[in-house]
């Protein structure tokens, strides 16, 4: 919310010193995109105000083409204003008194239009945003489903959710944020289900926000909200799915929507909502069951796969003989430990080469990467096959990770098990694996802990985690959430 003081100077009366103030400001006459419009309508001179790319052109042609007609009325002793305000048929037709208003409105894509003699000038809602048409995210595909997602425009967002809920209980509640960028950040809550106390914290954070500019949108709003530091784990769960977002408003959760994102912040999460995926629930449970516990096996793998494996190479007596296959067969000259760190680091190389390279070639790329330097590594001594294969098999955990976040945050939770088994071997595992689960443990998203159910543990909750409930047994809503109305069923 911007905290920088305000003039509240009032729109003069008089035409001029209003486009004199605009010029000291916006730099009317000066930036090419802020335009004003004059012309004569009866015995008044108009000024129509807008910036262009942010208004739409067609219903700005209408207003002006309306406010011109009404030369042609002669014989009516109605005055300027009443007559121009009753020829402004659009739905969004608001009053503005101060040219503080007069510039958040303009620079957020409404026209004013300012009378002579007035002191009051009219806001006209035209925003035409540029912008994409929703399509499906690229990160949330599903075989079954709706094939729309979020967009840049914060009025199309709220638009796909309500299109789910129509509610009349449904809140979006906007607020502005940013001394210069003012921002639109929408707080979304179902009024009769969210926890009051949740929507007043939630507020309260984003009011206390004091910053020039959000310009990055979402994730600079998530680091003010639940100030993470360096916990490399999420604390808020993005999705970019309308139907994701509508079923977790239905449970409770407050959305955080910020204009200029095609993603939706959902409030408060835990560590296993980033493990659910939305194909889960569009398959029949018995399905579902089985595609998540392949997802939980892979975000397993993705942690303690090489650091497990590490404890057998430092001390192979401890595996038993039918796995003695699982390696390695032969050493190079690197430790092992310094193998696998230079494995994940060059798959990480990968993977940032394959996002800045044009599409065309990023296929290409990944497969002469993969083929080419893999196998040569392993030619010349570089790595040991096992330490290729377990690398990549860790990494196809991590993309198996439904949430992007998550599956970064847990290949940093991997790094450290990794470095303290290569320091104190199956010591260091044990030790590492202990802190981790009691670092997630500590953690808290909105007074929400992170690894519930487990802790606190609740029983009928972790059964829909580990198993995909039917809808029609889905009677109760989420306790951690703390609902009003606790009961979606009869």
């Amino acid at each position: 919310m911007t905290k920088q003081k305000k003039a509240n100077i009032p729109i003069s009366s008089f035409l001029s010193d209003n486009e004199n103030y605009l010029k000291q400001t916006v730099g009317l006459g000066v930036t090419f995109d802020v335009g004003i419009r004059k012309f004569q309508i009866l015995d008044k001179e108009i000024g129509v105000l807008f910036v262009n790319g942010l208004c739409d052109t067609n219903y700005l042609i209408h207003i002006l083409e309306e406010a011109v007609d009404t030369n042609e009325i002669r014989d009516v002793e109605e005055d300027t204003v009443k007559l121009l305000e009753n020829r402004l048929i659009h739905q969004q037709v608001s009053k503005v008194k101060t040219m503080d208003e007069v510039m958040l409105q303009v620079l957020s894509g409404l026209v004013i239009i300012f009378v002579e003699g007035e002191t009051e000038a009219f806001a006209i809602d035209v925003r035409s945003y540029p912008g994409r048409t929703p399509t499906e995210p690229d990160t949330e595909k599903v075989v079954r489903g709706a094939r729309d997602g979020f967009v840049e425009n914060i009025i199309v967002n709220t638009g796909l959710i309500r299109r789910r809920i129509r509610d009349p209980r449904l809140r979006n509640e906007i607020i502005r944020v940013g001394d210069r960028s003012q921002t639109d950040i929408c707080i979304t809550y179902v009024q009769d289900v969210a926890n009051p106390d949740l929507v007043k914290i939630i507020k309260k954070e984003l009011e206390s926000i004091e910053v020039d500019g959000i310009t990055m949108a979402d994730k600079t709003i998530e680091e003010f909200l639940v100030k993470q530091g360096y916990n490399p784990f999420p604390l808020i769960r993005y999705t970019e799915r309308p139907d994701v977002a509508a079923n977790h408003l239905l449970e409770g959760h407050v959305l955080v929507i910020v204009d200029t994102s095609p993603s939706v912040m959902i409030t408060p999460t835990t560590y296993f909502h980033h493990v659910q995926h939305a194909e889960e629930f569009r398959q029949n449970p018995a399905v579902g069951t089985f595609l998540r516990w392949v997802r939980f096996v892979g975000i397993i793998f993705s942690v303690f796969l090489l650091p497990f494996w590490l404890v057998f190479v430092f001390d192979p007596t401890l595996l038993p003989e039918k796995l003695a296959f699982i390696g390695p067969n032969k050493m190079t000259h690197l430790p092992i430990i310094l193998q696998i760190i230079m494995a994940d680091i060059g798959l990480e190389f990968l993977r940032m080469a394959s996002i800045h390279t044009p599409t065309p070639l990023s296929s290409a790329t990944g497969l002469i990467s993969a083929i080419l330097i893999g196998q040569i590594a392993i030619d010349v001594g570089l790595f040991v096959p096992e330490v290729i294969l377990y690398t990549a098999v860790s990494m196809i955990g991590i993309y198996a990770t439904p949430s992007y976040e998550l599956g970064l945050g847990n290949k940093l939770g991997k790094l450290f098990v990794i470095i303290l088994t290569g320091l104190f071997h199956e010591i260091g595992f044990i030790i590492g694996m202990t802190m981790l689960i009691l670092f997630l443990t500590s953690i808290k998203s909105l007074q929400t802990p992170y690894l519930w159910p487990f802790l606190p543990f609740d029983w009928g909750a972790l059964k829909t985690i580990l198993l995909r409930p039917s809808m029609s047994s889905l009677k109760v809503r989420p306790s951690i959430v703390h609902p009003q109305n606790i009961r979606r069923q009869k």
